[in-house]
C-alpha cells in the first residue's frame, strides 16, 4: 500500500495461481531452507480466492505462506469469513500493520476505521496464527509516548506475537510521487532519528509487559 504506483485496480500482468507460483520458484534457491513466499500488496485479501488457491499449491509443495496485510478487510460475517478461515488454514504467519492504536487517529490517518484490524488480530490469536507485528512510527502522527504505550497494551493480551517490527518513518518516497505528479501528503514530516525509534520500541516493549503482568 505503500507504493502509489499498484493502488489502480485492473491494471498489471495477470496470472493464474500456478503460473505465479511457478515463477516464485525459480528464486527457490535464494530463500534457503526456511524461506518461503510472501504476499502483500496493496491490500492481498482484497483478492482472497487467488491467494487462497495459491497457498494451497504452496503448501502442497511444502513451502512456507506469508501473508502482509493491513487486516481491514477482515469480518467475523458471512461469506468472506468464511473465506478468511479457508486461507488461513494454508498460511503459515501472518504480518500484521497497525497503524494507529487510536480509532480517531486511525480513521484520520488511513479514513479506515480501526476495530476490523484489531478483530483480526483477535482472532488470529484464537487460532493460534502466528504474527509480525508492524508499526511505522511517524512523528506529529504515531510518535506519541502515551499512544505507543497503548499499543503496547493491546499487543500484551496477543499470545501469538512472535515479532515486533518498529519502522522509524522516512521521506524516500518523495521521488516516486512527484515523478507519478501526486501530492507526498507528508511532504513537511521529518523522517524520524534512531534515537527516537528506540525510544518508541522501549515504550511499546513496556505496555506489552504491563500488560502481560497485570499491571494497570
Amino acid at each position: 500500500c505503500h507504493n502509489p504506483d499498484t493502488w489502480k485496480m485492473g491494471q498489471g500482468q495477470e496470472y493464474t495461481p500456478a503460473e505465479l507460483l511457478k515463477k516464485a520458484l525459480r528464486y527457490k534457491n535464494y530463500w534457503g531452507e526456511k524461506g518461503g513466499i510472501t504476499v502483500s500488496g496493496g491490500e492481498p485479501l482484497l483478492q482472497i480466492d487467488f491467494l487462497t488457491e495459491l497457498f494451497r499449491k504452496a503448501k502442497a509443495q511444502g513451502i512456507h505462506t506469508t501473508l502482509d496485510t493491513s487486516g481491514n478487510p477482515f469480518t467475523r460475517e458471512g461469506e468472506r469469513f468464511e473465506k478468511i478461515k479457508k486461507l488461513l488454514e494454508v498460511t503459515d504467519l501472518v504480518m500484521l500493520d497497525i497503524k494507529h492504536i487510536d480509532p480517531e487517529g486511525h480513521r484520520k490517518l488511513t479514513g479506515q476505521p480501526l476495530e476490523p484490524i484489531l478483530a483480526f488480530a483477535r482472532y488470529l490469536d484464537e487460532k493460534a496464527v502466528p504474527v509480525w507485528i508492524r508499526h511505522v512510527v511517524v512523528p506529529g502522527i504515531t510518535y506519541d509516548q502515551n499512544e505507543l504505550y497503548r499499543l503496547g497494551r493491546f499487543i500484551g493480551t496477543l499470545g501469538n506475537v512472535k515479532a515486533l517490527d518498529v519502522l522509524p518513518y522516512h521521506d524516500m518516497g518523495k521521488v516516486k510521487y512527484q515523478n507519478l505528479g501526486m501530492d507526498y501528503p507528508l511532504k513537511d514530516t521529518r523522517p524520524l532519528g534512531k534515537d527516537e525509534a528506540l525510544a518508541a520500541k522501549k515504550m511499546i516493549l513496556k505496555g506489552i509487559r504491563d500488560a502481560r503482568a497485570g499491571i494497570t
